[in-house]
């Protein structure tokens, strides 16, 4: 059964992508036509430096595959670096530690 949610009640629930990466905070939902369009999420943690060290993204609703407790975002949507940068990213993390 579909469940309706209130815009207010999904503000502020935690992002992940269907990967199992958190990723931020619903911050805001961008609406057209009384349809919701995207939602703004604010990024925060170790998936910033995966997104050229932006705070914040907009996903088109299209890429929402759910939403309930927590708010599940396709990982193929996301403006992430290259997966070698992203690597060589991690390898620098290994050494400093």
């Amino acid at each position: 059964m579909l469940r309706v949610k209130k815009l207010s009640e999904v503000l502020g629930r935690n992002a992940y992508t269907d990967a199992g990466d958190f990723l931020g905070q619903v911050e805001e939902v961008n609406l057209t036509d009384n349809k919701v369009d995207g939602w703004r999420i604010k990024v925060t943690g170790d998936m910033s430096r995966y997104i050229n060290g932006a705070r914040g993204i907009i996903i088109p609703h299209q890429f929402v595959k759910a939403v309930g407790d927590v708010f599940i975002i396709n990982k193929a949507s996301l403006p992430l670096k290259e997966e070698t940068e992203r690597e060589e990213l991690e390898e620098a993390e290994n050494k400093e530690e």
